[in-house]
Order: C-alpha cells, then sequence, then structure tokens
C-alpha cells in the first residue's frame, strides 16, 4: 500500500503543478511523466518476482522500500522536464512490489486459499487511492491555497519519509520464507514465458489493472477539464475509482476461489465493454436540420419576425424555444440547462426566417429552416457512478486473472506473477500517453473509453475462443451435441 501511494504521485502532483501554471506542459508531456514511474515499476516487476522466488521477499520488498524513498526526495528539488522524468523513473521501483509481494505471500498458504490471499495483498493497491483522496489536500495547505506554490516541493519530502520508516518496520518484523524448489538457473526459471498462457494472462491484466493504474492518474485531468471541478474534489472523486478497485481485489479473491476465476473474467470483460461503452459519448451540444415551413402559394413577404412570416394575408407561424435565434439567449439556455440533472439526451426545436421582407416567394418554398438541438450533459454524477462500477469489476477482475498463476504454475509464481504484473503495469504506462494522443489529436476526453472497449472485447474474444477450442478437444462429443440442439 505505502508503495503504490508513492508509485502513483505524479497523477495528482503533475496535476497540480501544470494546473497552476508552475510548468506548462502539453497533454503529450504530462502523460509521459503520468507513465515514467509506472514504466520502471513494469519493467522490474519480473526481475522482483524472480528474485524473491530465490531469495525470498523479505529482502526484496524491505530493498524496494528503502530505494524508492531516494529519487522520491530528490524530486522536491526537480525544476524541470527532465529531471521529473528522470527522477519518475526512479521511483518508479515501488511498483515492482506488487510481483515481489505476490511471490512472497503464496509461499504461506495452499492451493485451495490462493485467490483470497492474493486478493487480499492485492487491496494495497488501496495505495493510489490514498493518494488521490490525501495529497490534494496536503498540496493545498502546503501550499497555503495556492499563494505559495513553491512549496509543493513538501509533499515527496513527505512520502519519502514514509517509505523509510515502512522498510524499517518490514526488514525488522517480517519472516522471510522461499518456495520449496530444486535450484534452478535462469533460463529454467524463465521457460515458462514461453507459454502463450502466460501472454494471455497479461493481456487479460494489461486491462484490468493497467487501466486501472492509468485511470487513477488520468481521472483528476479528466475532472479538472471535463467538469470543471477543484483539484481537491477531483482528487475526492478520483478516489471514489480507486479505493473500491484495490478493497474489491480481496472479495474478488474469494469470489475466485469459490465460482471460478473464468466465470468470473466472463462477466468483468463483458460488463468492461458495456459500461465503457455507455461513457463514450461526451457532453455535446449538436445542431441539426429539422422540419421547415415552405409557402403553400406564391406571393410577395410583407412581414417577417421571429415569430410570423406573412405572404399576401397568408400567416405562417413560427415555433421558437426560448429565443435560440439569438446568440446571446442561446448562450444562457446552455447556462440553465446546465445547472439541471439530465440522465438522457433533451431535444429542442425551431424555425428560422430565410426570406426577408419584399422577396417573392414560389410555392413550396422554404420561407423559414427547421433547427433541432440535442443536448448530453453527460452528468458527472452519473459518470462517477459508471466508474464506480468499472472500478469494482476490474478490482475482481485482478483478483481472477492472479488466481489462475499459482493453479498452472505453482512453483514458478513469482517469475509468471511478475511477467503477467510486467505486461499489466505496462498498460499504466502507455495507455496515459495513448489518452494524451488520442485527446490531441480529436480534442475529446471521451476517446479513451472507446479504445478500453475493443481491449475488453478483444480479452472476453480470445478467453472465449480458448475455452471453446479447450471444450472441443476435452469433450467433443458433448460439443457437437450441443450444437445440435
Amino acid at each position: 500500500m505505502v508503495c503504490f501511494a508513492a508509485w502513483t504521485i505524479n497523477g495528482v502532483l503533475i496535476t497540480f503543478l501544470v494546473d497552476n501554471g508552475v510548468y506548462k506542459w502539453d497533454s503529450s508531456q504530462t502523460g509521459l511523466l503520468l507513465g515514467a514511474p509506472i514504466l520502471t515499476g513494469a519493467l522490474l516487476r519480473l526481475p522482483m518476482g524472480t528474485l524473491s522466488d530465490r531469495y525470498g521477499g523479505k529482502y526484496i520488498l524491505g530493498a524496494i522500500l528503502l530505494l524508492s524513498a531516494v529519487p522520491i526526495y530528490f524530486l522536491s528539488f526537480a525544476d524541470n522536464y527532465t529531471s521529473f522524468l528522470l527522477l519518475g523513473l526512479g521511483y518508479g521501483i515501488s511498483g515492482s512490489s506488487f510481483a515481489a509481494g505476490v511471490a512472497y505471500t503464496s509461499v504461506w498458504f495452499p492451493q485451495n486459499k490462493q485467490g483470497t490471499v492474493l486478493g487480499i495483498f492485492g487491496g494495497g493497491t488501496l495505495g493510489a487511492a490514498l493518494t488521490t483522496f490525501i495529497a490534494p489536500t496536503l498540496l493545498k495547505n502546503f501550499t497555503e491555497g495556492g499563494s505559495n506554490l513553491d512549496n509543493w516541493r513538501r509533499l515527496p519530502e513527505y512520502y519519502a519519509i514514509g517509505l523509510i520508516i515502512m522498510g524499517i518496520i518490514f526488514l525488522v518484523f517480517a519472516n522471510n520464507k522461499r518456495a520449496a524448489q530444486e535450484p534452478r538457473s535462469l533460463i529454467q526459471l524463465l521457460s515458462p514465458l514461453k507459454q502463450i498462457r502466460v501472454w494471455r494472462f497479461g493481456l487479460y491484466y494489461f486491462l484490468v489493472f493497467g487501466s486501472f493504474v492509468a485511470l487513477s492518474q488520468w481521472l483528476i485531468g479528466y475532472y479538472l477539464n471535463v467538469y470543471s471541478t477543484s483539484l481537491i474534489t477531483a482528487g475526492l472523486l478520483a478516489t471514489l475509482f480507486s479505493f473500491p478497485a484495490a478493497i474489491i481485489r480481496a472479495a474478488g479473491g474469494l469470489i475466485s476461489d469459490k465460482f471460478g476465476a473464468r466465470k468470473v473474467l466472463y462477466w468483468v470483460f463483458g460488463l468492461s465493454c458495456v459500461c465503457s461503452f455507455l461513457l463514450i459519448f461526451p457532453r455535446m451540444e449538436v445542431y441539426t436540420p429539422g422540419s421547415g415551413i415552405s409557402a403553400v402559394k406564391s406571393g410577395t413577404v410583407s412581414f417577417v419576425s421571429d415569430t410570423l412570416i406573412i405572404i399576401d394575408e397568408q400567416k405562417y407561424n413560427l415555433k421558437i424555444a426560448g429565443n435560440q435565434t439569438h446568440v446571446e439567449a442561446d448562450q444562457q439556455e446552455t447556462k440553465d440547462l446546465d445547472n439541471k440533472t439530465f440522465i438522457f439526451p433533451t431535444k429542442q426545436t425551431w424555425t428560422q426566417p430565410v426570406v426577408k421582407a419584399g422577396d417573392k416567394v414560389d410555392k413550396r418554398q422554404i420561407i423559414a429552416k427547421g433547427v433541432t438541438r440535442v443536448y448530453f450533459q453527460a452528468n458527472m454524477w452519473v459518470f462517477t457512478g459508471i466508474i464506480f462500477v468499472i472500478a469494482i469489476l476490474w478490482g475482481i477482475g485482478s483478483a481472477a486473472v492472479y488466481k489462475h498463476i499459482p493453479t498452472y504454475f505453482p512453483k514458478e509464481v513469482g517469475v509468471v506473477g511478475g511477467m503477467v504484473g510486467v505486461l499489466g503495469a505496462l498498460g499504466g504506462f502507455f495507455l496515459p500517453i495513448v489518452f494524451g494522443f488520442l485527446l490531441e489529436l480529436t480534442g475529446l476526453w471521451t476517446t479513451m473509453w472507446i479504445l478500453l472497449v475493443a481491449l475488453s472485447a478483444v480479452c472476453l474474444t480470445w478467453m472465449h475462443n480458448v475455452i471453446s477450442k479447450m471444450m472441443k478437444q476435452e469433450v467433443p462429443d458433448l460439443i457437437r451435441k450441443i450444437e445440435h440442439h
């Protein structure tokens, strides 16, 4: 938990610095800074998991805590983009604690408890929620409400102290234990990585864990820009995402032990597709042609207003909606709509004259064009509710993925868990960069959800195809009976 709190500090700190104009970095640069520590944590998961298998987790986890405290302390002296990037890569070692911890935790418990135990251990990702919850308030207090912005430098100092204290406590009080196995060479240790199953589990984890890490940081900027909240409010709302995802992992492990990891993942991937799809649509106002008014006979226009057109004594009443024919009134109408709560899109229609007094018109000629305005609020509380559901799904899914590992690779939990962790954490690195690129390309914050729908669909499809193939191999007669009925 302490390591994850440090690992995700950039989500709050970098957003704070950019939002307050301390540094003028664009969304792509910001995305890279958010991802820098995630990259290091991802790449070091495999070696840390392997070292924990060989030497035991006590010394590896203790070393991770103490070593990551050094660069995070020097972050308080950073003053340019390069230093932030390099130090972020340095303290990213804290993210590798997960692979070391999985290997260390699993050796203490029997096979039938692995899902629950690793789910409880995985609850340490709560550290990400603690950072989004506490760090914005600390920054506000340190900087005296923004009047002394340079005092942001105290935040990484406090985090470094926390890492050192936890490291000392762990090294003093923890007991060491390794999995019972014969000495093997590095090639033998890494041999499970030849199996496609490892990489498939890695893809699952790329979605359920990588997306969790990415959104734990990205959502703060999302709330600031899309809903114009304060940094503290954005942090609190982002916590509503990261907190349940961490807490639910313990329950996810228990559910996976009881019902089976595959059944759980079917629900996780399927509902992830649905929920991500619901978030694709941005806050928007769309103007499109509606039903206009045409002249019933030829004649000369004698009078035109916003509400009436007269052609040779023939009157045509125009439909108005809040006087939308005027820009100022239209803008006021938008503010009025924003002050109300809409779950579904709302529609307004009106007509605007396209002729003026003195014009001669023919029969069936359009004299007033129709305008339809569709308004979609993308209500913040509805959005928060849906990502809360997504958080629960991904938390359960993360536990389910790791339930698979000791089942298929009981003697290589550190190596396989490390590799799966690498691929998952790489999602936390690459996804903010891709989110930033999509934002730069389209100008739409919601393009990220299109990517997550596609990723969820790929995971669901691949898993289903593998299970179908296994069923046909194991029970071909039963499959043929099902297909014929």
